[in-house]
């Protein structure tokens, strides 16, 4: 099947070669030349596990090509996947109309009858604005649109792409769930099919769950560490209830972020306000889980007060691990914080080569996690990388006596008390280890 996938980052890479590993001809549309250089020669944009094989991979047995022209990336084309990571803003404000315009401009070059499938992230309503534009500008060419929600996971993106769950896909008619069950059916027959507003509103829908479950859970933990609780040990006891389950978002730990979950809130939050509807569960999510982004802070004034001359060490950087990407990082926030604060900072991320140009002469970037806590008095977990444990395990090869580790995850639990160091974490109301 001869399919086009337009918006080339994240998601857009990892769609255009999942789809040409599993048999279809694929060609990637973006306007970046940049972008497209480096993923001509199998270079994804982004670090994600196992991407540049599979982009060098298709490119290798024909496969998959790339394309700033519309009219070469779309000739021919059964179905044109919108696969934009939807720009978001640091106040969680999508720019909507950007990826409107970019698919407003590849519809002309589509063949008559071509399903334009949409994964990007865009509010409920946006579909059917879509078609309106179709069938004023381009009523003879019968276009069918469809949405199938990104389903996108850092460090993880190919295996759920590739070993689904399931894929949510709304389509208006028959003909359309035809065509599309042709081109999912080499990764999956597991399809809920629904309309295409039920779909948008799906993945609205789970990632405010989601989001209202992490700031649920650390609310809980919040109250836990005031009245001598365990928030882990009410998380097992969470689980444990057949009507909640053990899969059950309501781990302590972090705030959400990224933008991803804050920016349903604000779709929702919006779509409420059109229609002058209270939705108070819902917009109390992004100021619970602001409040929550000053945890590490507070817990580091309430070890060394003012911080000014204090030498907090910071193993992770990025947004998650399994990738590179530092924008919307609570890390990177953290550190911009402490700085102001007239800490000295030192950083250790193993997938950062690179930071942010206006730490320059204030952090130091070490090229080891050990390195880090030389001479620091506080040590923060600013991403789960697994390679930490070990490096936890041998602190005291380079930490000092004393050193206050904060891990809201709990990811070195176990190696720091091990260790005697002292260790805060959110939802326990104690520090344990070397105290």
């Amino acid at each position: 099947m001869k399919v086009c996938v337009q918006g080339l980052w994240h998601l857009g890479s990892v769609t255009a070669a999942c789809l040409a590993s599993v048999g279809h001809d694929v060609n990637g549309l973006d306007a970046d030349t940049a972008t497209i250089q480096k993923l001509a020669q199998g270079k994804a944009p982004l670090l994600e596990s196992g991407l540049d094989d599979l982009l060098q991979a298709g490119i290798a047995n024909g496969r998959l090509k790339f394309s700033t022209s519309p009219a070469l990336a779309l000739e021919g084309a059964e179905v044109l996947w919108v696969a934009f990571d939807t720009p978001v803003n640091d106040e969680d404000q999508a720019d909507v109309p950007f990826v409107e315009g970019q698919i407003q401009m590849a519809l002309p070059f589509l063949a008559d009858g071509a399903v334009i499938l949409v994964s990007s992230q865009m509010p409920v309503g946006s579909i059917r604005k879509l078609e309106a534009f179709a069938q004023q500008n381009l009523p003879n060419k019968n276009l069918s649109f469809a949405c199938s929600p990104e389903n996108l996971r850092l460090g993880q993106a190919l295996d759920v792409f590739l070993k689904p769950d399931r894929i949510v896909v709304g389509v208006r008619n028959h003909v359309t769930r035809k065509v599309l069950e042709r081109l999912l059916s080499p990764v999956t027959d597991k399809v809920e099919w629904m309309s295409v507003e039920s779909a948008e509103m799906t993945k609205h829908a789970i990632n405010a769950f989601l989001a209202t479950s992490v700031t649920f859970a650390n609310e809980i933990a919040a109250i836990c560490e005031l009245v001598g609780a365990d928030a882990k040990e009410v998380e097992r006891g969470l689980k444990t209830e057949a009507r909640i389950g053990s899969k059950a978002y309501v781990s302590p730990g972090g705030p959400f972020a990224g933008g991803t979950l804050a920016r349903d809130i604000a779709f929702l939050s919006i779509e409420s306000q059109v229609h002058k509807l209270a939705t108070p569960l819902l917009s109390a999510v992004r100021p619970s889980n602001d409040e929550h982004k000053n945890w590490v802070r507070r817990k580091l004034q309430q070890q060394f007060g003012l911080l000014s001359g204090v030498t907090v060490a910071i193993w992770g950087l990025t947004y998650k691990p399994g990738t590179d990407i530092l924008r919307r990082s609570l890390a990177v926030e953290l550190c911009d914080w402490l700085l102001k604060q007239g800490a000295k900072v030192r950083v250790y991320d193993p997938a950062v080569k690179k930071l942010p140009e206006h730490w320059a002469g204030k952090v130091t970037h070490c090229t080891a996690a050990l390195d880090a806590v030389v001479n620091a008095d506080a040590l923060v977990v600013g991403t789960e990388w697994s390679e930490f444990k070990q490096s936890a395990s041998d602190l005291s090869a380079k930490a000092k006596p004393g050193l206050v580790v904060v891990d809201a995850n709990r990811h070195l639990q176990a190696q720091v008390l091990q260790s005697g160091f002292n260790y805060v974490a959110v939802g326990t109301s104690s520090m344990v280890g070397g105290k």
